[in-house]
């Protein structure tokens, strides 16, 4: 995809760096939190992450300062090799995405910054906290096939947008691409997708059980057992029981 020209920000808004945002973000870094941060980052070797060692509490919080970054700020601080950095983006790309105030104009370039960057969106904690409300969000009233895309990419972490994206649908009781999406990773290897699928599927039977029930009755033999098990967390022992009994015959 082809960079996008930026809209520019709004005149009464203070000009913010996304130097600005690394140099406040390293005062917070401790080696406790550093510690608790490289057990809790995985990287799948496809990166070269740095760890600073920031509390995620403490990390949000800035970002919400800077939840007016011009979006070449914000593809700057994708392009940083510290895992809290690139949150950060995502925080502030997620923050844009739901505030009431920001331009159908702006949520499109979001949009597009994060597919053609998604090599820098590389976590699921990044996905999760972003992919709803800045692919989501921006889709919901217009054609989905970007998400199918994902959905069959060889990258984990596209395949991974591809149903958290879906969750914004859920918001408002669209339940279709979630199981369809879910239907194209039912035999995904990778236990972060089995782990995001099944979570999402359970989402999505709040809203329409039957479907949720319908999908497990067709898949619970087949599908990934963590999958599985994320799908029907909220159903009664009696449901739980029949699956785990098709799972294995």
């Amino acid at each position: 995809m082809a960079k996008t020209k930026k809209s520019k920000p709004e005149k009464d808004l203070p000009t913010l760096t996304a130097r600005q945002f690394i140099e406040q973000l390293s005062k917070l870094k401790t080696k406790v939190n550093f510690e608790k941060n490289s057990r809790f980052f995985r990287d799948e070797g496809k990166n070269n992450s740095k760890i600073l060692g920031v509390r995620m509490g403490k990390l949000f919080a800035l970002a919400k300062t800077f939840s007016a970054l011009n979006l070449d700020e914000v593809e700057a601080l994708l392009e940083n090799q510290y895992y809290e950095v690139r949150m950060g983006a995502a925080c502030i790309m997620d923050f844009q995405a739901r505030n009431k105030k920001t331009t159908p104009e702006r949520k499109k370039e979001l949009f597009e910054l994060y597919i053609r960057r998604h090599d820098r969106i590389d976590n699921w904690d990044l996905i999760d906290r972003s992919a709803g409300y800045v692919v989501g969000s921006y889709l919901l009233d217009r054609p989905r096939a970007i998400l199918y895309k994902l959905a069959k990419s060889k990258d984990i972490w596209e395949r991974r947008t591809a149903i958290v994206s879906t969750s914004y649908f859920l918001r408002h009781g669209d339940v279709d691409d979630t199981f369809k999406i879910a239907e194209i990773l039912i035999d995904d290897k990778h236990d972060l997708i089995h782990k995001a699928v099944g979570s999402w599927i359970r989402e999505a039977g709040k809203k329409d059980k039957k479907r949720l029930i319908d999908f497990l009755d067709n898949y619970a033999a087949v599908m990934p057992r963590t999958m599985l098990r994320y799908a029907m967390e909220k159903l009664e022992k009696k449901q739980r029981d029949y699956f785990i009994n098709k799972a294995n015959p």
